[in-house]
């Protein structure tokens, strides 16, 4: 084996680690530099957290093969390089088909580390049933690096939900926002459950128009906070609690309880790939994730309040 490699336990098998020390996330001033060997060490540390989140999920892998500095891509297709004990999924698109990663074991984790797979983003629904999702979530989109106007605005939604008695969890984005998923029970598509999303955040941001907005466009927005549903449609992913993202300092997607909310240091890049499995041993979903609800109580609450 030549020098610039090495080879690492990762669950039941031995992965090989390309070039450790290259660097992915370049230091400078107040910020650390992360080598691919730092991702390879942060994947198998937090896998017994992250893997629940990604098991059974098709996903789309943001790679970096020259750090974050470098260009980088949006991987679909699995290459035929990679290891065959990989899981994969066939699935249909207009005109063929796509061939995802399937990430199901620390292996796999640490594999896609190694070809500077840096961020993943998942399917909202699983390979057993690729067209019903046991995910909604919602993306609240600063109009710039404004996290107390993010805050206030999870604040008004996570009121609206109790309201319409749907549980929910918070996730710092590790870029600006943050996500707020809500588990469901996997009965309905995702037209339902995208159309469901949608009239919430109508709902929301007309009884706060000044606030927020719901409106594609940006130059329709101003500086008004976007409550982005489009990751609810079939084939749109979102990225994985506990990822890592393409970001100076290496931020990471950290699931919080919402009794963090009003922490003072909590922001979209709060946790990085040195402190984030910390966090994770908190378990704060622990009580959040456990049983997904129908819509359809909830749909005919909201129905009632929109009038």
């Amino acid at each position: 084996m030549s020098d610039d490699s090495r080879t690492v336990r990762a669950g039941r098998r031995s992965v090989r680690v390309h070039r450790p020390d290259k660097v992915l996330f370049p230091g400078g001033g107040c910020t650390k530099e992360y080598t691919k060997g730092d991702l390879v060490d942060y994947h198998r540390a937090v896998a017994p957290f992250m893997l629940p989140h990604l098991r059974g999920r098709p996903l789309m892998v943001e790679r970096h093969p020259d750090g974050i500095d470098g260009p980088g891509f949006m991987q679909k297709n699995t290459p035929e390089s990679y290891p065959e004990w990989i899981t994969r999924v066939e699935v249909a698109k207009e005109g063929g088909t796509v061939c995802h990663t399937v990430c199901d074991d620390t292996a796999t984790l640490v594999h896609l580390a190694d070809q500077a797979g840096l961020t993943l983003h998942r399917w909202l629904s699983r390979v057993d049933s690729l067209d019903r999702p046991d995910r909604m979530v919602f993306d609240l989109d600063p109009a710039g690096d404004d996290f107390p106007a993010v805050r206030e605005a999870a604040r008004l939604l996570h009121a609206l939900l109790d309201e319409l008695e749907l549980p929910s969890a918070p996730m710092t984005t590790g870029s600006r926002g943050l996500h707020i998923v809500v588990p469901l029970d996997g009965r309905h598509d995702f037209d339902e459950v995208r159309a469901f999303a949608r009239d919430t955040a109508d709902t929301l941001a007309a009884a706060h128009p000044d606030r927020l907005t719901t409106a594609a466009r940006k130059k329709e927005r101003g500086e008004r906070l976007y409550l982005d549903v489009q990751r609810n449609g079939y084939a749109q992913t979102a990225v994985a609690p506990f990822t890592v993202r393409a970001r100076p300092g290496a931020p990471v997607a950290t699931p919080i309880a919402w009794s963090q909310l009003d922490a003072p240091d909590l922001d979209a890049r709060r946790w990085t790939i040195a402190d984030a499995v910390d966090q994770a041993r908190r378990k704060p979903w622990a009580d959040v994730l456990r049983a997904g609800r129908a819509l359809g109580p909830a749909r005919r609450r909201l129905d009632k309040l929109r009038g």
